[in-house]
């Protein structure tokens, strides 16, 4: 019978379906993960572009102070001002006007002149932007000030800048409780009268008003797909100071503190993160960039990102319909196509069946297609009359082959009066050369073995007739004595018998394995006392088998020394003996359990191999491979399973006439 995998149904179905149920799925799988990389990288080139607005804000927000700064110390109402010493009042309009927190002027002898409703801070000039001032160039920087540096100037500023810290999940561990720094936009520029410069600041801590303004910047409305939210925050090192995220509906998350990853990547690295990160309580699609102070050290992070949880359900929306659409067309299409292969199906299944029936002996099978509008129905027509032909020569060639064996048949009779004469002949030479090789070893392996053990077997009689009534107590074992002699006895023979098999032919004994099991015990039964071993008997076989008993027992024996072998530590061993039927094959079933070491599947394979041990100076590894060939010789079987740190079973099978004992 032809294998499923390689009949025409099967190769007609594959090609049929091949393409829909393995090209198409693998193509659309690359297409998909092609779509998803892409979807996934246009997300993060959104925020980029999104986090680059956030950054021209920021530095615009700088050159403006700067810009403001300025035009206010070349104005001719700050040289009026100076000459009429009303500058103070000049300062705290220009800061109110321009949204500056501190406003000052720095002069060359160190003198400051504040806005009026400042005090004057201190030692200004350790500032690198403020330096840059004095010696005319000036500029704007992000600075980081002290709680102290800030009440220098209003003990307002100092509170502004003051935030709780809040526990953040995900965030770096830390045992401070609260934010007192304070971040600030620090400009300061030169003026020409007097030489000294105009320095300036805006506090971002809590400043809502300049991290809305960004938002709006960043993400107008409509820019984002429903369900999503965009998010802008400043912080000091990882702590938000300024921030529209949402702790709760109303609450901003102000003292929160950004991831552990983001810090690490942002802070310690100084590179810039683009990628999804958890936020506070949720996930978003996030970008971070480290700020700089004047002093060229990372003091904290600009941060633009939106939700991603509406973009990850869209996507999966979008592969959701990919699949049920491509399922969908699976639905539809296959059956049309089995549909259509199977008008191809039957003819085929037709002549095959046919050509099967010619094989068995049928000559008259034919496919007899009545449709003949197709190359398939062609091919049935040629077929059959391909077969006729067949016949016709079938019974042409049967006729001449009566013919031929009739003529044969006389040829063959002389033939054979010819062949016997020869085979006569033959075996004469045979038994004469066998008989030349071994007669000179028989006769002396006869000499050497029976007369020791004749010498064995007439003083284990003497000891039983010494011993007399005492004799009694040790029945067992002059009875195990007497069967080893005669063991012996019997190998001395079976070589006599093949040098002599007509003088030593024999039958054979049908006898019971069970009694086979129980005398060897005897054998081994020191054995298994000293290696601490439960043996368990179960011996329940009605049948008898012809297997030579000596030979049994060399296979029971090899087996159990075997399991002793496998538990050098003590346990169970279990025989079994029940009927048993293989194959359709009545016979005995000998199954041998142990709870020892047990074989690997790797060695398991070779167990029956010749020299092969698992026991290494322990065996010589021809014990289970003659037990083989003992039993195979008998037709029986032998067989076994093992699991590592469980145990083993051997199985013996052999086949009997089903006769019950």
């Amino acid at each position: 019978m032809i294998p499923w995998y390689r009949s025409v149904r099967a190769r007609l179905l594959i090609i049929a379906l091949l393409p829909m149920l393995l090209v198409m799925p693998l193509f659309g799988s690359v297409i998909i993960y092609n779509w998803s990389e892409r979807f996934d990288n246009l997300l993060i080139a959104k925020v980029n572009s999104e986090l680059t607005i956030a950054r021209q804000y920021l530095a615009g927000l700088r050159e403006r102070s700067f810009e403001n700064l300025q035009a206010l110390g070349a104005s001719a109402d700050f040289l009026h001002a100076y000459e009429s010493d009303t500058l103070a009042e000049l300062l705290e309009t220009a800061r109110q006007k321009n949204g500056f927190d501190f406003l000052y002027l720095l002069k060359p002898n160190g003198e400051i002149i504040t806005a009026s409703s400042l005090d004057a801070p201190q030692n200004p000039a350790r500032w690198p932007v403020v330096k840059s001032a004095l010696t005319g160039t000036g500029g704007a920087e992000i600075d980081l000030f002290t709680a102290g540096n800030l009440a220098a100037f209003d003990p307002v500023l100092a509170t502004r800048a003051n935030i709780p810290l809040v526990p953040t999940e995900a965030a770096l561990p830390s045992t401070q409780s609260e934010e007192t720094r304070g971040m600030v936009v620090h400009s300061a520029a030169p003026v020409s009268v007097g030489n000294g410069a105009l320095v300036a600041g805006v506090l971002l801590n809590k400043n809502l008003g300049f991290i809305d303004t960004i938002n709006a910047l960043v993400y107008p409305q409509a820019s984002l797909t429903e369900g999503s939210l965009g998010t802008t925050t400043l912080f000091l090192e990882d702590v938000r100071i300024s921030t529209n995220v949402r702790l709760f509906e109303d609450v901003r998350a102000l003292g929160t503190r950004v991831s552990k990853e983001v810090r690490a990547a942002v802070l310690d690295e100084g590179r810039t993160w683009l990628d999804r990160a958890f936020v506070v309580n949720d996930w978003y699609i996030s970008a971070y960039e480290p700020l700089l102070d004047s002093f060229g050290n990372r003091i904290g992070m600009l941060y633009v990102g939106f939700l991603d949880s509406p973009y990850r359900a869209a996507k999966a929306q979008t592969l959701w319909l990919i699949g049920g659409g491509f399922a969908l067309l699976l639905l539809l299409s296959v059956p049309l196509f089995l549909r259509l292969a199977r008008g191809v199906f039957k003819p085929l299944e037709r002549m095959v069946n046919t050509i099967s029936a010619v094989e068995s002996g049928d000559l008259s099978a034919r496919t007899a297609l009545e449709n003949k509008s197709n190359e398939i129905s062609l091919v049935s027509s040629q077929l059959d009359a391909l077969l006729d032909n067949v016949q016709e020569r079938d019974q042409r060639l049967r006729d001449w082959a009566d013919e031929l064996e009739t003529r044969v048949r006389a040829r063959t009779k002389e033939l054979s009066d010819a062949n016997q004469r020869l085979e006569a002949t033959t075996k004469q030479l045979v038994v004469s050369e066998k008989l030349a090789a071994i007669g000179e070893i028989t006769a002396s392996v006869a000499h050497e073995i029976n007369n020791p053990v004749a010498v064995i077997q007439g003083n284990i009689d003497v000891i039983r007739e010494t011993m007399e009534e005492a004799a009694h107590e040790f029945d067992t074992e002059f009875r195990l004595l007497d069967e080893q002699v005669h063991r012996i006895n019997a190998l001395v023979s079976k070589l006599l018998q093949f040098a002599r098999p007509d003088e030593f032919a024999g039958s054979v004994v049908e006898y019971s394995p069970n009694d086979v099991v129980e005398d060897t015990l005897p054998l081994v039964r020191h054995l298994f006392d000293k290696a601490r071993i439960e043996l368990t008997l179960v011996l329940s076989t009605t049948r008898s088998v012809g297997m030579n008993k000596t030979e049994l027992q060399q296979v029971l024996i090899n087996l159990m020394v075997n399991a002793i072998h496998a538990m050098p530590n003590g346990g169970d061993l279990k025989i079994e003996c029940c009927d048993h039927k293989r194959a359709g094959q009545e016979g005995i079933l000998l199954k041998m359990s142990d709870t020892g070491t047990g074989i690997t599947d790797e060695k398991l394979l070779r167990i029956f191999d010749p020299f092969f041990t698992t026991k290494q100076s322990q065996g010589t590894g021809l014990g289970l491979s003659i037990s083989q060939k003992l039993l195979l010789r008998n037709g029986g079987e032998i067989w076994a399973t093992s699991e590592v740190g469980i145990g083993s079973v051997f199985f013996v099978f052999l086949g009997c006439d089903g006769l019950h004992l």
